[in-house]
């Protein structure tokens, strides 16, 4: 049917279902109203970078106003900003898993209350690049793990969960082929190496703590490359695991910064 699906049979049981860090609430909003005809989520770190998003977004849809009195829908709480531009939705989610986890819960049981239908979800922001040029574009085909396995594991209670990290392969080539009506930035398709720090996960050398060598982090690297992955971050498998068992169309566009 194309809805937003929510694996919790708790939720039926619930006389509100409150979405604190969003400041929204099925009781004090009118849920349906609000979103039932968005289509298009884009989520990215910064909250300053989503409102500029959705600003430009407003200006490509030709929307009425300058696109300066975009209005952050979640300003009751200080956790995430979301913005909207008519069928487009854009949302902060912080940094890291435990950051954009909170925020797609939330989300997820968002869509799902509002009853929106065939919504696809892209993550966009800025990633760290594997041997590829500056300023590039990653369009992720599969998250992984820093073993180079596509999972993503968390631990619920005391039981080690373990989900898939697959993104929509059809989206993927579908964005890459946009892509070439805008020939200033190179993109390509890989996979996305997850962490869960920026520094010493990363292989950076310039952090508090750094236990291994420059040539241990570059024989580590070299293999991340051989493995696929094209570029790392901290956000990918939970995004991709999250997005995958609720029914949303996924996917994930980095730019290489450096």
């Amino acid at each position: 049917s194309g809805l937003v699906l929510v694996k919790n049979p708790h939720l039926d049981l619930m006389e509100e279902d409150i979405l604190y860090h969003l400041d929204l609430g099925t009781k004090t909003h009118n849920l349906p109203a609000m979103f039932g005809d968005i289509k298009f989520v884009c989520v990215g770190g910064s909250p300053n970078r989503m409102r500029a998003f959705a600003q430009f977004m407003r200006r490509e849809l030709g929307l009425a106003g300058d696109g300066e009195d975009v209005a952050d829908i979640c300003a009751g709480s200080d956790r995430y900003a979301m913005y909207r531009a008519g069928p487009v939705l854009s949302i902060s989610h912080g940094m890291g898993i435990p950051s954009i986890s909170i925020m797609l819960h939330e989300l997820i049981k968002l869509l799902h209350h509002a009853k929106c239908r065939d919504v696809t979800i892209i993550r966009i922001g800025t990633s760290g690049g594997l041997g590829i040029e500056a300023g590039s574009v990653v369009i992720t085909d599969v998250a992984v793990d820093p073993s180079f396995q596509p999972r993503f594991e968390q631990v619920v209670l005391d039981d080690v969960v373990v989900r898939s990290t697959e993104l929509d392969k059809d989206l993927a080539e579908e964005l890459l082929a946009c892509s070439r009506e805008i020939p200033d930035f190179p993109t390509l398709i890989g996979h996305t190496m997850c962490t869960y720090d920026f520094y010493e996960g990363q292989g950076r050398l310039d952090g508090a703590l750094c236990s291994f060598s420059r040539e241990k982090k570059l024989e580590y690297l070299r293999r991340a490359y051989d493995a696929g992955v094209r570029n790392i971050e901290m956000e990918s498998t939970a995004f991709a695991a999250l997005c995958g068992l609720c029914g949303l169309k996924g996917e994930s566009c980095r730019f290489h910064l450096l």
